[in-house]
């Protein structure tokens, strides 16, 4: 067991993932920790924490999606939690925005998802948890703890009950995702197929095209982000065309840029499963949502407590508020 009295963990919410944090607290047993934001009439705003904290460990949950004022907002918490004397600050971030900016893949570009890394470090987090991140080696660009969940802990609980796994294809609709699409396949006993995707610029597909065979199965196509929506779509219809039973997509963060619900309603694809790391725009009866509360608090749970968090990654399922082992 920890050293860590109970009675001084706090959970906060930014205002992005305000609804997320607080089914998180309730899951873990504490209330929501009580905090404001001051509004200036030029845009300027100011949180504060409505209770003391000073010797407490805090948890700050806060995706950082557009706008940046979203990401900002984390570190002006940070940083107010620091100057409350908090002991531990834990940045849960559900969806850690930037994160496609990993590196430089042409000439003057920044990094922007190590510079991200450094200005929360710099605000005087201690710890970072967060969820599927966009490339694996954003947990090398911070010099603290890193806790990486995985959606593949709820979506393959979610496939099992819906599927007969032997007619089941799992599908990466870019070269980049085949390592996903081998993992789900290697665990759950299946194959997969890979889509070639070139792109003209971002967000604008120059051409795609289909490596294997679908023929007379359910494909699933898995991905870590879906932003405009166009990739997964084009996807679909290829393998749809060459003659898959059905097509679905299993994605951890639902992005959904302009009108990508749209062209998911308008496309082949007969489901999109995805998480509730980013609230949803608008609902569509397309859009299956599985929640991410309980693998967070039990994320925080284990931290707390010094336990693993080895066992969580793709082994839990979540029924009636209890954690249950497969």
């Amino acid at each position: 067991m920890s050293d860590i009295n109970t009675e001084k963990v706090f959970i906060f919410a930014g205002r992005a993932t305000e609804n997320l944090a607080r089914r998180v607290a309730e899951i873990y047993g504490i209330p929501l920790g009580k905090s404001t934001v001051f509004q200036y009439a030029d845009g300027e705003f100011q949180p504060s924490f409505e209770e003391t904290i000073r010797g407490g460990v805090v948890f700050i949950i806060q995706s950082t999606i557009p706008p940046t004022d979203n990401l900002f907002e984390l570190l002006m918490m940070i940083d107010c939690a620091k100057r409350a004397s908090a002991e531990k600050i834990v940045a849960v971030i559900p969806y850690y925005g930037f994160a496609r900016q990993d590196r430089k893949d042409k000439p003057h570009v920044p990094i922007a998802s190590k510079l991200i890394a450094d200005m929360l470090m710099a605000a005087g987090v201690h710890r970072v948890i967060t969820m599927d991140l966009h490339a694996d080696q954003i947990q090398g660009f911070f010099d603290i703890p890193v806790d990486h969940l995985y959606g593949s802990s709820l979506f393959m609980p979610y496939i099992r009950e819906q599927f007969d796994i032997q007619d089941v294809l799992f599908a990466s609709p870019d070269m980049g995702g085949s390592k996903r699409a081998g993992v789900y396949a290697k665990t759950l006993g299946n194959s997969f197929v890979m889509c070639y995707k070139h792109r003209n610029k971002p967000n604008e597909i120059g051409e795609m095209r289909l490596i294997g065979e679908v023929e007379g199965k359910h494909v699933i196509l898995l991905d870590d982000i879906i932003d405009t929506g166009s990739t997964i779509c084009k996807a679909a219809a290829i393998i749809k065309e060459n003659g898959a039973r059905s097509v679905r997509a299993m994605i951890t963060h639902p992005v959904l840029s302009g009108n990508a619900v749209e062209k998911i309603e308008a496309s082949c694809l007969e489901e999109l499963v995805v998480t509730d790391t980013i609230p949803l725009k608008r609902e569509s009866s397309k859009i299956h949502v599985l929640p991410c509360d309980w693998l967070f608090a039990e994320a925080i749970r284990r931290v707390v407590q010094y336990g693993s968090l080895d066992n969580l990654y793709e082994t839990t399922i979540h029924r009636k508020g209890v954690i249950h082992r497969m």
